[in-house]
């Protein structure tokens, strides 16, 4: 197995993360919905989620839950959970 070289995994994960919020966008104006998508680097997802909808003065932030419960949730974490835990602006959990 050849190790990618950094700069070649990130530019990667750009082009997937323009990609997905192209369909996003392009979905959310067929349906006659604003849409502003963005992109944001981060150690920490939930932390960059959180400063985001600061900085963008949202009012609601909304993110999907995958239903893990007990061992499994405590093992693996959540994105959803540490968000709802810090975050200020109200979060919506869709399932």
């Amino acid at each position: 197995m050849q190790p990618t070289p950094p700069q070649e995994f990130f530019d990667a994960q750009e082009r997937i993360a323009a990609k997905r919020l192209s369909l996003v966008s392009e979905a959310a104006k067929a349906a006659g919905v604003g849409c502003q998508a963005h992109s944001v680097e981060a150690l920490h997802p939930w932390e960059a989620i959180i400063d985001h909808a600061k900085r963008m003065e949202c009012d609601l932030v909304v993110m999907a839950s995958h239903g893990r419960r007990g061992v499994t949730a405590l093992l693996l974490g959540s994105e959803t959970q540490k968000v709802l835990t810090h975050s200020t602006v109200p979060v919506l959990v869709v399932r």
